[in-house]
């Protein structure tokens, strides 16, 4: 990346908090298209009935409509707000100040910025997701056990009052985890595969970036979905006569003047370590099989794929977007 200069044939990066603001945006953006798959595969994870990709969609419409499909749609850019805003704002801030002096950063590296950026993305928009997951579910609830919220502050507001502040984080492990192991596994393989496929063909430009985020997203997907189903099912449990579905231990803990390369001074941030990840999965696998770790392959690899390609496609002409207006050429 080039640094930040006025010369015609050099982008001119954007200051630190427009990285912040067009990382949110973009996946904002992303979002308003794949919503759908996020919600069909919500439904698939909590559910313990088996059923598939098509079914789940045939019981929305019928149940809701065709807008039913975006139940749940703010808490989903409340998380783009929050999660994506912090990830990519922090991955780019990261990215430009160690290879600021021309150093050219090695796969393993890209890959470490990545799960950092994920790890303090993903404990920053925890509370965002729980209030997602519980909105996309609760259509596939009898009516009498609905939560009814009527907004992504609404949950959030409601959940914190009726079972404490400490539950916005429930599940926050692999939140975070999956957060690392997918940006990990996305800059990896999108990087080889772009690489690859670039070498391969003849395809260049969004075409190459497209088919190489679909490849990123089949690996990202394998890796990180039995994380992501745990995460669900922990952030949608109910208590039943005050008894938990699983069980959960929390423990806090507090990092005050937390400094990092992007110097964020007395900056706090919070760590929910939720122990009952392990309960979760081993619920899961007797009851319902191994595979039911994979449940919602379909719609999850569907949405990661174009959220990934949207999301950067959007990013990048943003960039391009400022830095002709700092040169004072047309936007457009």
């Amino acid at each position: 990346m080039s640094n930040n200069t006025g010369n015609n044939g050099k982008l001119i990066k954007p200051p630190n908090i427009v990285k912040f603001l067009f990382g949110g945006a973009a996946g904002m953006g992303a979002t308003m298209f794949v919503q759908p798959f996020d919600l069909i595969k919500n439904r698939m994870q909590v559910s313990k009935t088996g059923v598939g990709f098509f079914p789940t969609i045939a019981n929305v419409v019928k149940a809701d409509g065709f807008t039913g499909l975006y139940s749940g749609l703010s808490a989903g850019l409340l998380r783009q707000a929050t999660y994506t805003t912090t990830r990519l704002g922090v991955y780019t801030t990261l990215f430009d100040h160690l290879t600021k002096d021309g150093h050219e950063l090695s796969f393993p590296e890209m890959a470490a910025v990545g799960m950092c950026a994920g790890a303090i993305g993903a404990t920053i928009g925890t509370p965002s997701e729980i209030a997602l997951i519980r909105m996309s579910a609760d259509g596939s609830l009898p009516l009498a056990e609905r939560r009814n919220y009527t907004s992504a502050f609404n949950a959030i507001f409601r959940i914190a009052r009726e079972e404490g502040v400490l539950a916005l984080w429930r599940g926050c492990t692999p939140t975070v985890g999956r957060a690392m192991v997918v940006n990990a596994a996305q800059l990896a393989t999108y990087s080889r595969a772009k690489q690859f496929i670039g070498n391969h063909t003849e395809l260049t430009g969004i075409p190459l970036h497209f088919s190489a985020s679909m490849v990123s997203g089949l690996a990202t997907t394998i890796a990180s979905m039995p994380v992501d189903i745990l995460k669900t099912r922990l952030q949608n449990m109910k208590y039943i006569n005050g008894v938990p579905e699983y069980k959960v231990w929390l423990l806090v803990l507090y990092f005050s003047h937390y400094s990092i390369v992007l110097s964020l001074e007395s900056f706090v941030v919070v760590f929910v370590i939720d122990k009952g990840a392990l309960d979760v999965a081993m619920t899961i696998v007797r009851k319902e099989g191994v595979l039911s770790l994979w449940k919602g392959f379909i719609p999850y690899y569907t949405r990661l794929g174009p959220h990934t390609v949207i999301t950067f496609i959007l990013l990048e002409q943003m960039n391009a977007a400022y830095s002709r207006f700092k040169k004072g050429e047309a936007i457009v």
